[in-house]
């Protein structure tokens, strides 16, 4: 375990010395804050709690940011290491190969979780400042919001991996991780609504369009947050599509350790076999 920390500890070394942990945050923090100021300027009027409508905003920017930032920072873990000739050396200290898999997967966790939490949070203390005291439903929904979002950007850590394992250099590997975001974030969702305008005769069932919104772990991620938190979900629109696809708060977020624990697991084992 000792062995994981270090690298982990170096990776996080190498984010905070490349900036990577200050640029996430700051980029995170400043379209937090827009989006929080901007859609919480009515909420008065319609009665709606301010933190209720930037759980929504901050879920639609959740699906296209934090992935995009993990694959950007996971797709050369392994491949830049290998061309920079430092592979080598890291191996050559006594860790095993998983070791390093797990090591480096902790470190990027870290990065995620503080730019999210950073980022998101600071959005939630201007809310709090601006609009006065802040429910418990509404903060629950919020910390469900941040948390999600670790595991999803861990699910996309994950995937990153599994990418650069694979990938023989790494134009292939930002190639392979941004083809990933593209279809699991804007493809996915647009090829299945063409396939259910297409279907005129309704013949495919309900059953297989709500699991294949349950295995995308983005879409997972958009029915946890919107339309599984009590007001939030009636407030979006959507809680009747997570009732519809029986598929509850626990469910969905062990489809995104799913997501996180098989291309982790599949990341290891093609390492530990592959020559370097």
């Amino acid at each position: 375990m000792t062995a994981v920390l270090t690298v982990a500890a170096g990776e996080m070394r190498s984010a905070l010395r490349n900036r990577w942990v200050l640029s996430a945050t700051l980029v995170l923090a400043a379209l937090a804050l827009s989006l929080a100021l901007l859609g919480s300027a009515p909420t008065g009027t319609v009665g709606v709690a301010p933190l209720d409508v930037t759980v929504v905003s901050l879920t639609s920017l959740t699906i296209f940011l934090v992935p995009l930032i993990a694959l950007l920072l996971s797709h050369d873990a392994i491949v830049g290491e290998r061309e920079r000739g430092t592979l080598l050396l890291l191996l050559s200290y006594p860790l095993a190969r998983w070791q390093v898999i797990a090591g480096k997967f902790i470190g990027h966790t870290a990065v995620v979780s503080i730019a999210v939490t950073l980022g998101y949070g600071s959005a939630g203390l201007v809310i709090a400042w601006l609009f006065g005291g802040i429910d418990s439903e509404s903060m629950t929904a919020f910390a469900a919001l941040i948390g999600s979002s670790i595991v999803l950007g861990a699910a996309f850590l994950a995937l990153g991996y599994l990418v650069s394992v694979c990938a023989p250099q790494r134009a292939t590997a930002i190639g392979v991780a941004v083809a990933i975001w593209l279809v699991l974030v804007l493809v996915y969702d647009a090829a299945l609504l063409g396939i259910l305008v297409a279907d005129t005769s309704r013949s495919m069932p309900a059953e297989l369009v709500q699991a294949l919104l349950v295995l995308n772990p983005a879409d997972a991620f958009r029915l946890f947050n919107l339309a599984g938190l009590g007001r939030v979900g009636t407030f979006s629109g959507m809680a009747a599509v997570s009732q519809q696809a029986h598929a509850g708060g626990a469910i969905l977020i062990s489809m995104l350790i799913l997501w996180t624990a098989l291309p982790l697991l599949g990341a290891a084992v093609i390492f530990g076999r592959r020559e370097v």
